[in-house]
């Protein structure tokens, strides 16, 4: 019987911690969902989301609108001449009156700002039949209280003019919620009666906008987000877009993407009901021909055939440095084009590609969240280590961010012996000619860096003599010999003699690298290692 309950209590708690499992998985799963939803929302942007910054909440114009009806409390500027001379500013009484001494009571409650003129002076011409002018105009409009509702971030009830737009009045609500918020379908109600529909895609591409006259107890009603599309690629606005009358086609979101001129196709992504995506391309010509459905996403993109292609012979020569070429010319063919000099070195070609410099920069990278990752994560025994771990960290977070402005040059070494002809060009390729240099470069971990002339009786050991011998923070396993050509010799002066060391040739360069100590083995070598990179990369010696 013992055995027994044991057993279920066993059972009993495998089953409670797999409910707790599964449960942990599922809130795993929905953050993982929640996060992902909130990237996709932070990178769709919708057309119009920009109207509602705060601009036009505070700014209240009185303007002129024949259509406003006078209530209690509205201020009226009264000038009449001729028979008799009066100037005044009468105010709309509780019961709808204004008072003009020796005419007695006029009721203006309920009457048109457009009618205002003609109704003063009938009644005054009641009195004065002869030789009466009259004027009138609206001093002050009371305020009106309009409820803002629907899909808006701060739904509320907002004072402001009845000549308002009500563009001031979303913006009172903070705006339309761009996630469900329609900005082509905004109702005002009055009297719980729909009397006008706003699309303010009218406002935003045209700058149309209709004067309406709101009254207190008005509602302003923004619905919900029905039909949209999104756009991507090469356009102006790749934004979110409500269909309409006007946005029926992929030509009529064209139009309000305003895709660039070189635009040739749109890729049209649909979801379609029965759980299947269809994806199609467009040519431009079928544009106006495609109908939009709900949901859409149009990339427009260009789709050119190049035949020729652009190339830089920049340097020593006397010739054009830039050229249109065919694809597919080599090299070799390119360094026919020009016009050698007795100062030209052919035999120092350097070729500078964009491609490889992004593949250096990305590679720097990824070394220096390596290095980063482990700094961060350094741990330390004792008070006095955590302190000096914590010095140490903050001057290699420092040289990380250093090391992140240098720029890879993107050099492709070509070998003395490498066949030009079989060399093809890219697009944008940099060919530069260097000129014939009797100048060594040493920089880095030495004495004296600098320029040194030539000798070719010279070997490495000799220039660093020249610049001064290596300091007492230089890496003898990482000396570095760049040849002209671009061509990275290292040397390792720690295990071998001087003699040994890479022969030095005119217009080569010689790199001292620091040094790394007082740092973990893991970060020693991550360190080296972005030096060396960055050395070849670049050509130039970061201190540490």
């Amino acid at each position: 019987m013992k055995n027994r309950v044991l057993k279920y209590l066993f059972a009993l708690l495998f089953i409670a911690n797999s409910l707790n499992a599964l449960d942990v998985a599922t809130i795993v799963a929905t953050q993982e969902n929640q996060d992902i939803k909130k990237v996709e929302e932070t990178n769709t942007k919708v057309f119009g989301s920009h109207l509602f910054n705060g601009s036009f909440k505070d700014n209240t114009t009185h303007i002129y609108n024949p259509d406003y009806t006078i209530v209690i409390g509205d201020q009226i500027a009264l000038k009449v001449w001729g028979a008799i001379e009066f100037e005044q500013v009468l105010t709309v009484d509780s019961q709808g009156n204004v008072f003009i001494p020796r005419v007695g009571a006029v009721n203006l409650l309920g009457a048109k700002n457009g009618d205002l003129v003609k109704i003063l002076q009938a009644s005054i011409q009641k009195v004065y039949r002869n030789n009466v002018f009259v004027y009138a105009d609206m001093n002050n409009y009371q305020n009106v209280s309009v409820f803002v509702t629907g899909n808006v971030n701060k739904p509320g009830l907002y004072q402001g003019l009845s000549s308002d737009s009500i563009i001031q009045y979303i913006d009172k609500a903070s705006g339309i919620n761009t996630e469900y918020g329609s900005f082509r379908d905004i109702k005002i109600l009055r009297n719980n009666q729909i009397i006008k529909t706003i699309d303010l895609y009218d406002f935003l591409q045209n700058g149309k906008m209709d004067l309406f006259s709101f009254r207190s107890g008005d509602v302003v009603l923004v619905e919900n987000l029905k039909d949209y599309v999104f756009v991507e690629g090469d356009a102006q606005k790749p934004f979110r877009f409500e269909l309409g009358n006007d946005l029926k086609t992929v030509f009529d979101l064209s139009k309000f993407a305003g895709i660039k001129a070189t635009t040739t196709n749109a890729a049209l992504t649909s979801y379609t009901m029965n759980n299947k995506v269809s994806m199609i391309t467009l040519p431009a010509s079928k544009f106006s021909k495609t109908e939009l459905k709900n949901g859409d996403i149009v990339s427009f993109i260009q789709d050119h055939n190049a035949v020729n292609m652009k190339i830089f012979i920049q340097g020593e020569h006397n010739s054009l440095q830039t050229y249109v070429v065919k694809k597919g010319t080599s090299l070799k063919d390119a360094i026919a084009l020009i016009s050698p000099n007795a100062q030209t070195n052919l035999q120092a070609i350097q070729l500078y590609r964009k491609s490889v410099a992004v593949m250096q920069k990305k590679l720097i990278e990824a070394s220096l969240r390596e290095l980063e990752t482990l700094t961060l994560t350094n741990s330390a025994v004792t008070k006095e280590e955590a302190s000096m771990r914590a010095s140490e960290s903050k001057f290699i977070l420092e040289f990380i961010e250093r090391v992140k402005k240098e720029e890879p040059k993107g050099q492709v070494v070509i070998d003395e012996n490498a066949n030009l002809a079989e060399f093809t060009l890219e697009e944008g390729d940099i060919v530069n000619i260097p000129t014939k240099s009797d100048v060594i470069v040493v920089q880095g971990e030495v004495g004296l860096p600098g320029a040194f002339t030539y000798n070719k009786d010279y070997h490495i050991d000799d220039y660093i003599k020249s610049a001064g011998y290596l300091n007492e923070r230089a890496n003898k396993e990482r000396i570095l010999v760049i040849k002209a050509n671009g061509k990275a010799e290292r040397f390792d002066a720690s295990m071998f003699s001087f003699s040994s060391a890479p022969k030095i040739d005119s217009g080569d360069a010689i790199l001292v690298l620091p040094k790394v100590e007082g740092k973990t083995l893991q970060i020693t070598g991550a360190l080296t290692q972005i030096l060396y990179h960055v050395a070849v990369a670049t050509k130039v010696v970061l201190d540490i």
